[in-house]
């Protein structure tokens, strides 16, 4: 099995906030779009240094991440970020990757958006079995 890659939309969360408190225009909303690497093995919603500058996130506090290696490293964690794929969102916060890293899909953000990996086209897919909104698991 090869890579899966998401085109994923992030949302400064804090903005969002604003706009619906109509303190700044839904146009000033600080939001791109961002080719993600699905990445399973890793928990949380990673982004880089770029990601981070163009979302305007605030900083939360200091984080160690255990890399693929078994090195430990300190990253900073922002946000709450929204994360959207097709009709699903969810929010969650991010760890800043340094440099251009790549951005990853953590496995924590799929949950909550009850999305899949489809193994033979190798891309991300709205759970079949809910097709129309995230379902959970609460037991």
């Amino acid at each position: 099995m090869g890579l899966t890659y998401a085109d994923i939309e992030l949302i400064n969360s804090g903005d969002l906030a604003l706009a619906k408190r109509q303190i700044i225009h839904i146009d000033e909303v600080k939001r791109m779009q961002v080719s993600m690497l699905v990445a399973t093995g890793a928990y949380n919603l990673c982004i880089n240094e770029s990601v981070q500058a163009q979302l305007d996130l605030p900083f939360i506090e200091k984080r160690k991440g255990q890399l693929a290696d078994g090195s430990i490293e300190e990253y900073d964690l922002v946000g709450p970020v929204v994360v959207k794929f097709k009709n699903r969102q969810t929010v969650c916060n991010a760890l800043v990757l340094r440099g251009d890293n790549e951005p990853l899909l953590g496995a924590i953000p799929l949950e909550d958006m009850d999305v899949l990996i489809h193994p033979l086209r190798q891309e991300l897919i709205v759970n079949p079995e809910h097709p129309y909104f995230a379902q959970m698991k609460l037991k």
